[in-house]
């Protein structure tokens, strides 16, 4: 395809990649009064989010998969139309188990954007002139992540709005994604032999639903050491064992084992695992920082968010600029492994009465090395691969990266519920009387606190609470950050192709 002809396609795709993350983002910071409207807790307030990164990992292998044997672009258009479907109901939510049901259902077809955007890419384009191209998804990533928590912060703050039309506002876009993929992209047609590894997706699904759905409740419903614990993780395990031995024995697997033969393959899935705990922590917590630590709108905790996302766009682009040039990719995965080690190091110091200045900078840092390693782990894996398992091969980078988010995000909520409730207990312990003892029990109980119903004492040491408890989770996630840099050391560099991977249309 002709430069022209590349931005044409690239613009519906684009679009549908900007619709795939402002479902994510934009409900980022209504999620407290979203919660607390529907009468839901911290637990729920973590699924919201974890249940389309959930739905989004277990179906982008299968949308990897059938990418290598139907139509690309018809597959694009079908994730498109089950977004639609589901950000409809999922404004009509009346409850959050109705809401987190119908989050399933918009995974799914987010995971379908996200992981056909990257296929399509790589059968359009070839990897030495792709990381230019590839700069523009990271953009638009970037763009999405920005103006969604911006968009649903002042859809939220609008009176005659409201938060449901956080989940109306994306299905325009989507709308005219595909329109504009139905008249740009073109694809020459390949006819393959079709055959589905269902047992392979159902098996791989149900491991990792069963693994979050332990680690969302453990510590709460149930000890850590318990009998549940011991069935829930033992199951996952079963379960894993016996998705491995169906991969070895299908003749056509949803997820080939046969790619993590190839030593940079192994290395990106597994760096991409540890980069997607980083990532999501990031989008998702900052907004119970700013609003509940800083007691700031929905609308400011979306511009306050906007150095982290700054650094993820000037990143993104500059390095997609310099790997064409150069045809050099590694140098950007381990300084970016560095920045956001270093980013998320230093926000694990931070407090409810931080100067915002230094939150920025740390923001700042984390998102200039997430925009190098993003994309870039991604073009280092379909640069491996053969043109017939370049669908399975981006989702495979694509599934871990997901995989990492929903562990992530599930655990650490887990996590900060209960170091929310023990510093706001210590803190309130001090100040004593029956005030004391009912911010104390409504922390506890996990519920989102409205804390201008606090008078000033009670207010700023529940404000406290969560600041110094978000830090926490930053706390827990260097490591992984740190275990990403390590890993892309070992990646071993090599010459980008010039030519793509072709595919059907």
């Amino acid at each position: 395809m002709t430069h022209p002809e590349i931005m044409r396609a690239l613009s519906g795709l684009l679009l549908g990649m900007f619709t795939a993350i402002l479902s994510s983002t934009i409900v980022t910071n209504a999620l407290p009064q979203i919660i607390g409207d529907l009468g839901g807790g911290q637990s729920a307030y973590t699924w919201v989010v974890t249940a389309t990164l959930l739905a989004m990992t277990a179906s982008m292998p299968l949308w990897g998969k059938l990418a290598d044997l139907f139509s690309k672009k018809l597959l694009i258009q079908t994730a498109l139309v089950i977004y639609v479907g589901g950000s409809v109901v999922a404004g009509l939510s009346q409850s959050p188990a109705m809401l987190i049901a119908v989050r399933v259902v918009q995974g799914l077809g987010v995971g379908g954007l996200v992981g056909l955007s990257q296929v399509i890419l790589a059968a359009m384009i070839s990897p030495r002139e792709r990381g230019r191209y590839s700069g523009y998804l990271g953009a638009t990533f970037a763009v999405a992540t920005v103006s969604g928590p911006l968009i649903g912060g002042i859809i939220t703050d609008t009176p005659w709005l409201g938060w449901r039309w956080c989940f109306y506002i994306g299905v325009p876009f989507a709308i005219a994604a595909l329109l504009v993929l139905q008249r740009t992209l073109r694809l020459p047609v390949v006819r393959r032999e079709v055959r589905i590894d269902w047992a392979g997706a159902a098996l791989v699904s149900a491991a990792v639903s069963l693994l979050l759905i332990w680690v969302t409740l453990a510590g709460d419903r149930y000890d850590w050491a318990s009998w549940q614990t011991a069935a829930m993780v033992g199951g996952s395990l079963l379960l894993g064992a016996l998705f491995l031995v169906v991969e070895t024995r299908a003749s056509d697997p949803i997820i080939p084992l046969r790619l993590f033969r190839d030593k940079t393959i192994a290395l990106t899935s597994v760096a991409s695992l540890f980069v997607g705990i980083a990532m999501f922590s990031g989008t998702v917590f900052f907004s119970q920082f700013f609003q509940l630590a800083r007691n700031q709108s929905a609308t400011m905790s979306g511009v306050m968010t906007i150095p982290m996302i700054a650094g993820l766009f000037v990143s993104s682009t500059v390095s997609g600029q310099f790997i064409t040039r150069t045809g050099r990719w590694k140098c950007w995965l381990v300084s970016g492994g560095v920045l956001v080690t270093a980013g998320m190091g230093l926000l694990s110091t931070m407090r409810y009465d931080t100067p915002y200045w230094q939150v920025a900078s740390f923001m700042a840092l984390m998102g200039l090395g997430i925009g190098m390693m993003m994309q870039n782990l991604v073009l280092a894996t379909q640069n491996q691969v053969e043109p017939k398992d370049l669908g399975a091969a981006s989702s495979v980078v694509a599934f871990f990266r997901s995989f990492g988010g929903a562990i992530g995000v599930s655990a650490l909520g887990a996590l900060l519920a209960s170091r929310v409730a023990g510093y706001a207990e210590d803190s309130l312990a001090r100040l004593g009387g029956p005030q004391a003892e009912a911010a104390s029990g409504a922390t506890g109980s996990g519920a989102i606190p409205d804390l201008d119903r606090l008078p000033g004492p009670l207010r700023t040491a529940v404000e406290s609470a969560y600041g110094h408890g978000v830090a926490d989770i930053f706390l827990f996630a260097a490591p992984c950050a740190l275990i990403a840099l390590l890993l892309t050391l070992f990646i071993k560099e090599t010459a980008l192709k010039t030519t793509t991977g072709g595919g059907s249309a």
